[in-house]
């Protein structure tokens, strides 16, 4: 292990999704500035303003499986290997079930679980070689705690969950560690073409924590780089809450 955590991720490749913008943003720029190299993944096209010597932007629909097949084979053809994935990308729909569609339903679970799928998969194939890697996959406090019109995050974060405790179990023999990180209430733009101001909603709910404040994207980023680097190399298929205590609290 380094003694200097701002140098442990030196040599290391990254593929880190939504990348764009919040907290996939803030992931790709910490791992980058901690010596990693970055592929930084996003539908939007705001994704390539990232760019600089040791940062590839790419723009792809995660939820496609020609873009996980894509991201893996840039960061090995622009780096060399791969060493860490971060599963960041998700959407969020504010609907009643009974108002719900099909499509409703399967635009978030495509992004948020099968997205991390089919990334995890690829991306296995290559760690695996090498007997070394780090997934994270950024999950929710959702992912055990419901909440009216919003059905199909909470699903998939769920999901999302289940699939890091099982691919931890499938990985681990391969020197491969699997976690996920239960996200609370981070001022993002998660919200976007949602409600009008979906930061202040963020803001706002995120006050009712023990810790009183909603999160900020560096304060995820902090901990994605703690658990793609070797000081967390005991940690497999834990689910690491970062919500302000909000998961702790009853009533």
């Amino acid at each position: 292990m380094t003694a200097d955590p701002r140098k442990e991720l030196e040599d290391k490749v990254a593929i880190v999704t939504g990348a764009a913008s919040g907290i996939g943003r803030s992931i790709a720029e910490l791992l980058h500035a901690r010596g990693a190299k970055v592929v930084a993944e996003d539908i939007n096209p705001d994704v390539e303003r990232l760019a600089k010597p040791g940062l590839v932007p790419l723009i792809a629909d995660v939820s496609k499986e020609d873009s996980a097949t894509k991201a893996v084979a840039v960061a090995v053809d622009s780096f060399g290997k791969l060493d860490i994935l971060v599963n960041n990308a998700a959407r969020i729909m504010s609907k009643l079930v009974v108002d719900m569609t099909r499509d409703d339903w399967e635009s978030i679970m495509s992004v948020n679980v099968t997205g991390a799928f089919l990334h995890s998969r690829e991306a296995m194939k290559v760690m695996i070689a090498h007997k070394r890697g780090a997934i994270v996959n950024i999950a929710s406090y959702a992912a055990y705690f419901a909440f009216p019109q919003i059905a199909a995050y909470t699903s998939s974060k769920g999901a999302l969950v289940q699939l890091t405790r099982t691919l931890a179990l499938e990985a681990i023999e391969h020197g491969i560690r699997v976690n996920a990180i239960g996200v609370g209430d981070v001022v993002t733009n998660i919200w976007r073409g949602q409600m009008d101001d979906g930061q202040a909603f963020l803001a706002d709910h995120g006050r009712k924590a023990p810790i009183g404040r909603a999160g900020n994207p560096d304060e995820i980023a902090e901990l994605v780089a703690f658990l793609s680097s070797d000081r967390a190399s005991f940690i497999v298929g834990s689910v690491v809450m970062a919500d302000g205590g909000m998961s702790v609290r009853i009533g």
